[in-house]
């Protein structure tokens, strides 16, 4: 049973920090690319960053470049996002999901769409 289990979410003040977790099981980490998505209410899903498994290749969207940093630590069978000078328009819910293939496209080419297994969430709110 492929399983993703996210966490480290919470409240936090901008300009504060959090590293979220999602933690896998039911299948070999390094063989699959993960990817890190948010939504917020009355929003669509969108991708935040991305960690491929072929070269542990990074992809981060534009509005978190250089504040969040994606990474894996496959014997622990986790995947991680640090998440610094957190801002306001980054509260939403934080879902870790597994790349439908092993093969494929690059990080940067994916959408939520290529992603089949996802975990259920975890709350980020980043507010005064």
């Amino acid at each position: 049973q492929v399983q993703l289990v996210e966490s480290g979410g919470g409240l936090v003040q901008p300009g504060g920090s959090l590293r979220l977790s999602c933690a896998v099981s039911g299948f070999t980490l390094d063989y699959y690319t993960i990817g890190w998505f948010r939504q917020a209410p009355g929003k669509e899903r969108e991708g935040v960053s991305c960690i491929s498994r072929r070269d542990g290749s990074t992809y981060y969207v534009d509005s978190v470049k250089g504040r969040f940093t994606i990474s894996r630590d496959n014997a622990k069978n986790t995947v991680y996002l640090q998440m610094n000078s957190l801002k306001p328009e980054d509260t939403a819910v934080y879902y870790c999901a597994r790349k439908r293939t092993w093969f494929g496209p690059a990080c940067e080419n994916l959408g939520p769409s290529d992603f089949g297994s996802w975990g259920q969430g975890t709350q980020v709110t980043v507010s005064s």
